[in-house]
């Protein structure tokens, strides 16, 4: 078990390169942060040089791969970390010098158990892309096919179970500090950050969220998952079909090869509803580095590390909540935030509409080019804290994608409308599902399922009530001990003996700056 010293010198280490990167300031500004961090933070700061403008990405690309992961994570949170910083962090390149390729041969060759030259005829040392957890190189099967081979960075497991088991201790203080730390949840934010990750770390899972994507995706026209060489990937090497096509991002080259930009801007939001809304299980990570386009206008996905899922009640809410900040029906955006339980009972249902209509008002109306899925999540953040209004950590992953699919579907068309474009879809969706006949059918299969299940039934109850609200069971969070709970006998000293420490820690690090400068 590491020592709540170990965890505090990395904190304090991480704390001084933010700091130096100016990504403390608006942390420490803030209302909602409570002084006992205010006062950390400042004295973490002691001796460095601040630039004027914070600069998030750079102060996480500095700290290291988990940081650069958690940094993306928390773009999805412009409640916890302000509008500015979430911006900034949706730019974040997940990108890190590649590691020598004698060590990429020692782990394919160590995690596949064969000899690379009976695997490929040729792999290309110069890797496609590094990124923060693992590198692509091109190569050839023995058998002749052109296939991408991504592989972990050596030691990357290990790196990453430290950092997080740190973020556990510390997301377990804030939160035990109460106020807005308790409400925002960082314990479960953290959680749901190792699960995510932890799953990346283990490529055989990609592997399988690229074959379950594949499946519900195979009616689709013009979309494209690689498939996947199950005989040469394991947990640390991942081999797939080569994708021939144009970055999405290129939109010069799109233009010259001929496609479409308003069709491939159109086809990918329903392409992200149809995995969302009707399959329930998404692509989490659409940036623009994981799409490409093939000369046909088939567009194909790559990396499937991080992907979200929701349950088919939630998506019913979903749907609904869409189609009525579309059209204006702020009363039943209203009553399916209480019927998910999303806001608690004792607030107004039509407080609540009100709040909500402030929010959607101000774009009815607009120019297309004004219209925003981004505005309007930081519109629906801003009144969460107003109805208590707990984080629902299975949305999080859907609002980071909806607003990277918008940014990628707007660079295609500065002219698009997520709203229009996605508006008929939703409602053909809940035409179809929430439709007489749909609700027909689905009686009569839940009437047939219930009289099977009558005996269970009657025997567990107590298990059905009370109803059950929007959100899936929350994560287990870690176990954490906090350095204020530790017995008597100790207390008093433990705590400052840890700050004793660290402020001789900070004032040799000042004196070092003093010196050297």
């Amino acid at each position: 078990m590491t020592s709540a010293r170990t965890h505090f010198f990395r904190l304090f280490r991480w704390g001084r390169t933010l700091a130096k990167h100016g990504a403390l300031r608006d942390v420490a500004k803030h209302k909602a942060t409570p002084l006992a961090v205010k006062r950390l933070i400042w004295f973490i700061g002691l001796g460095t040089f601040q630039p004027k403008e914070p600069n998030y990405s750079a102060a996480l690309q500095a700290i290291g791969p988990a940081a650069i992961k958690l940094g993306q994570t928390l773009a999805t949170r412009p409640d916890i970390i302000g509008e500015e910083a979430a911006r900034d962090l949706l730019q974040l390149q997940d990108s890190l010098p590649p590691v020598a390729f004698d060590k990429i041969r020692d782990e394919i060759e160590t995690s596949l158990g064969r000899p690379i030259d009976e695997l490929y005829s040729h792999i290309d040392p110069e890797p496609v892309g590094a990124a923060s957890i693992a590198q692509v190189h091109r190569a050839t099967t023995v058998e002749g096919k052109d296939v991408a081979v991504k592989v972990l960075r050596p030691g990357i497991i290990k790196k990453f179970g430290q950092d997080i088991d740190t973020y556990e201790w510390a997301a377990a203080h804030l939160e035990a500090m109460g106020g807005e730390a308790k409400r925002l949840r960082p314990q479960l934010v953290i959680a749901n950050f190792r699960r995510w990750t932890m799953r990346e770390l283990d490529l055989r899972r990609e592997a399988a969220s690229a074959s379950e994507l594949a499946e519900h995706m195979e009616n689709v026209d013009q979309y494209e998952i690689p498939a996947i060489d199950w005989d040469r990937t394991s947990g640390r090497v991942l081999t797939l079909d080569w994708v021939d096509g144009v970055k999405i991002s290129k939109r010069d080259d799109l233009i010259a090869a001929g496609h479409d930009l308003d069709d491939l801007a159109n086809r990918l939001v329903h392409t992200f509803l149809q995995q969302a809304i009707a399959a329930g299980y998404f692509h989490a990570d659409m940036h623009q580095g994981n799409l490409f386009v093939k000369p046909d206008g088939t567009i194909v996905a790559i990396d499937f590390g991080i992907m979200g899922r929701i349950n088919r009640k939630a998506r019913f809410w979903l749907a609904e909540i869409l189609y009525g900040l579309t059209t204006g029906n702020y009363k039943r955006v209203a009553e399916i935030h209480f019927e998910a339980q999303y806001v608690p009972d004792h607030h107004s249902m039509e407080d609540f509409a009100t709040a909500l209509r402030a929010v959607g008002e101000p774009m009815r109306g607009k120019p297309v080019s004004e219209l925003s899925v981004g505005d309007m999540l930081d519109g629906l953040f801003a009144i969460t804290r107003d109805f208590d209004m707990e984080t629902q950590p299975h949305l999080l992953l859907l609002q980071k994608t909806m607003v990277m699919v918008e940014g990628i579907a707007t660079d295609l068309n500065p002219g698009i409308n997520m709203w229009d474009a996605s508006g008929p879809y939703v409602k053909e969706w809940i035409r179809g599902e929430l439709g007489p006949e749909a609700a027909i059918a689905d009686r009569i299969t839940s009437d047939v399922d219930t009289l099977m299940m009558l005996p269970d039934i009657v025997r567990r109850l107590d298990q059905q009530l009370p109803r059950k609200g929007g959100a899936p069971p929350a994560l287990p969070v870690a176990d954490v001990e906090l350095i204020w709970d530790r017995r008597k006998a100790r207390s008093g000293g433990g705590f400052w003996r840890y700050m004793f420490t660290a402020l001789v820690a900070a004032a040799i690090g000042a004196s070092a700056v003093w010196w050297l400068g």
